[in-house]
This record gives structure tokens, sequence and C-alpha cells, in this order.
């Protein structure tokens, strides 16, 4: 039996030091249309660190597609189609808008399988991010790679959608929300922005709304619905890509404890799962 030795960026360690800035938090609230109410000490809304930390990267470090190239820290594994996944989130104290927080990330895992849609890579990195001494957050990422789409493959179908929603708003992304995203994470990933290359080269029909985006709608629609319960943790599963402009869905339903919320599409698939697990 022939072993496979692990992966040599298994166990790589990155650490950043940000400030949680008031003014990109206000700008994230207009950005989704809120009032900008936010002031210092205030607790970061669940899942804006999204607005932090990001990695200082030159233009002429950044690949055609406008990520940043493989291989400086997350591992060039021969796919250069990379997509987020989803993760879990543990909250165990807030991180307050103007304090000085600590992230410090690891490769946990990497390995590389075949599927039916080709090869693909799995990579999972662990975010932990602390303030004056005390550990505040975790996140658990889940990284996919897979090789470009050959030509003329139709994009993925997403499964379908949970029945039985006790709750729904409709959405209707737009360029500018894109836009407006991808500035406030320091994102250049192109397919947010640029519609002929998203069709173009990766074949898709439109701009995708980015993952993380969809996330953080999903979480505060159910924060919404909480009536005030302490979130400790978060689940993510995305499923299948959204595109702008068309209309999608956040959809949920109370479970026990719980409460399970889903991003519909217009067709009625189910584009992302996300789980809130409360505090007793």
């Amino acid at each position: 039996m022939t072993m496979t030795a692990p992966h040599p960026a298994i166990g790589r360690t990155e650490t950043l030091i940000d400030t949680l800035d008031l003014r990109q938090a206000l700008h994230m609230q207009l950005t989704l249309d809120q009032d900008a109410t936010l002031a210092p000490g205030d607790p970061l809304p669940p899942f804006w660190h999204y607005l932090y930390f990001n990695p200082k990267i030159k233009a002429s470090d950044l690949a055609e597609d406008g990520h940043e190239r493989l291989g400086r820290f997350l591992p060039d594994l021969g796919l250069p189609r990379r997509m987020w996944a989803g993760g879990r989130i543990d909250l165990h104290a807030p991180l307050p808008l103007g304090a000085e927080v600590t992230k410090t990330t690891t490769i946990r895992d990497v390995t590389r399988k075949s599927g039916r849609s080709g090869e693909l890579g799995f990579v999972t990195v662990a975010h932990d991010f602390s303030h004056a001494g005390a550990l505040c957050l975790t996140e658990v990422q889940n990284i996919v790679y897979r090789a470009p789409p050959a030509p003329g493959s139709p994009p993925p179908q997403a499964p379908p959608a949970p029945d039985g929603a006790q709750f729904s708003r409709r959405i209707q992304p737009d360029p500018v929300l894109l836009f407006r995203y991808s500035a406030l994470i320091f994102y250049g990933h192109r397919i947010h922005y640029d519609a002929d290359y998203t069709r173009e080269v990766e074949g898709y029909p439109g701009l995708i709304v980015h993952g993380p985006l969809t996330a953080t709608l999903l979480i505060a629609f159910g924060m919404e619905q909480a009536e005030g319960r302490q979130l400790r943790q978060i689940e993510i599963r995305a499923m299948s890509p959204l595109f702008a402009p068309a209309p999608f869905w956040l959809e949920g339903v109370a479970d026990g404890g719980s409460l399970s919320l889903w991003a519909r599409t217009e067709a009625g698939g189910c584009a992302m799962k996300v789980t809130l697990h409360f505090a007793d």
C-alpha cells in the first residue's frame, strides 16, 4: 500500500493585525441599504469580519482573474479556479468596533479528489480572531479548487430548496451592490464586476453574487427573527452560485434552538444553507 505524504502547506500560518475601523462598518451598512447607525465600541455584526484583515496585494501579484496568485499562502494545486464553499464560525465573545484585533490563520488540510466534474482540490483553513489576549471568534473555512470549465459546459445546477419557509425576503442584487462589496473587502475577482469576463472566460450567465455576501444577508435576516438570542455558532454550506441581476429569496424556519436558513433562486434551487445556533 502506497502512502501519500501530507501536503507541505498543511500547518502553514499567517498572522495579521487590523483595527476594526468604524468607517468601514458604516460603509457596509450603507451598502446593505441600512442607516449608518453603528458607533465605536458596538459589537461587529456577525460575519462582517470579512471587511478586515484582507492581504495587502499589489496589482502585479494578481492573476488574470483578479485573484491573488496562488502560492504565497494558499497552495497552488494546479487548479486555478477556486471557490469559497462555506464552513463554520464559533463566536466566543464580541469583537468591538474600533478595537485592534489579531487574526491567526492556519492551513489545516489539503486534499485532492477526482469526481464527475473532474479533478478537485479541497483546502481547509482555520482563522482565530483575538482581542485583548482573548479568543473572540474562530472560523473554519472550506475552499474548493477546480480546473477551468470546458468550453460550452453548463453552469452547476442548484439542488431543490427546502419547503415550508416560515419567513421570506426577496433580494434584488445588482452590479452596484456587488462592486461596493468587492471594494469593501478589497477583493478583485472579476466574476463579481466584469460581466464579459464572467460569461466569456468563466462560462457563467451573469455576474456572480459573492458567497460571503449571500451568507451575510442570510445571517442578518436570521438575526432579525432571533428575538435577541445570543448567537454562538454559524454553519454555512455554499451549494450553487447566484447570478445578478436575477432576484433570489432569503428563507428560513425555526428548528428547535436553531434557525435554518437558505437562499432560493427563482427556479426553486438552493444556492446556500446557513444554520444559526444560539446559547441556551
